[in-house]
């Protein structure tokens, strides 16, 4: 999803996107710019100052689905020398896919953090769908990696979510198993053979219009267990293509990750910042009120 436009005098590029881009906030647009989504004539231009001429095309790409993302460096929320937790940017793969082998938090993260004769190897504890921002977590051994999974079902996993509309009651349960269907890559809930359990909990933090701040906690961590089950719930995740309609971004964020830490029992405590994109989703629709 892109807004295409044509210029019809001269100006400057930011005072032309602010004119054109009718609601979005100057924070928003600026981190289009910021992050290479804003192409002039098929060409990423970050400058705020930029000259168009008449008959530009200009083209404003999605957050998290232009090719510039991850290329600047990973922000660390923690590092020691068994553990690191990132802040995980919207549109970045955790790991390698089939398509993706060298563009994804583990590849970007082990170059930041190799130097010349000392290569870093790290190993996933969990993972984070491409288009959900941030807490991820890695391991430099693959024996922490499996020690912290062993405790895993202690692990205290809190994401914000925005939602079409407002559930009522605003705070509950949901207790559906899931199931994925691995040819359409879609995940199925409701009782079945082959579902596994899945334990989500929602509390309402604010409603906008049509659209919800919904503070979740999983019980289980199931693939696609807060998309699959809000949708069930009847409020898909906005801007999620898979399991409601799709948008500038996907409005999920991995906020905190509690563990307690193999060998010394310490609870440790991650939490990623909230990005102002995300925000945008709801301060964009309040201004459509």
């Amino acid at each position: 999803m892109s807004d295409k436009l044509r210029v019809s005098k001269a100006t400057g590029l930011l005072a032309f996107l602010n004119t054109q881009l009718k609601g979005w906030s100057r924070n928003k647009i600026k981190q289009r710019l910021k992050t290479g989504c804003v192409f002039v004539n098929r060409r990423s231009i970050t400058q705020h100052d930029h000259e168009l001429k008449a008959g530009d095309d200009v083209e404003v790409r999605a957050a998290g689905k232009n090719t510039q993302v991850g290329s600047s460096p990973l922000e660390i929320l923690y590092s020691d020398s068994d553990l690191i937790a990132i802040n995980k940017p919207a549109g970045l793969l955790s790991v390698a896919s089939a398509d993706e082998k060298k563009h994804h938090a583990l590849a970007i993260l082990r170059n930041q953090l190799s130097r010349p004769k000392r290569t870093v190897k790290l190993w996933p504890v969990h993972r984070l769908d491409r288009d959900t921002s941030g807490v991820l977590l890695f391991a430099t051994s693959r024996e922490m990696r499996e020690e912290v999974n062993a405790g895993w079902a202690g692990a205290e996993k809190t994401y914000l979510a925005i939602v079409e509309g407002c559930p009522n009651p605003g705070k509950g349960s949901i207790d559906q198993p899931l199931r994925m269907d691995p040819e359409i890559y879609h995940m199925h809930v409701g009782p079945h053979l082959e579902a596994k359990e899945a334990v989500t909990h929602f509390d309402t933090l604010r409603s906008v219009k049509d659209r919800a701040l919904l503070e979740v906690q999983l019980e289980t961590g199931r693939q696609h267990q807060i998309r699959a089950h809000l949708a069930w719930l009847g409020h898909p995740v906005v801007g999620d293509p898979r399991y409601g309609t799709d948008g500038p971004r996907m409005g999920l964020h991995a906020l905190r990750l509690s563990i307690t830490r193999p060998k010394t029992g310490e609870r440790l405590t991650f939490e990623a910042p909230i990005p102002d994109e995300f925000l945008d989703l709801l301060q964009e629709y309040l201004g459509s009120e």
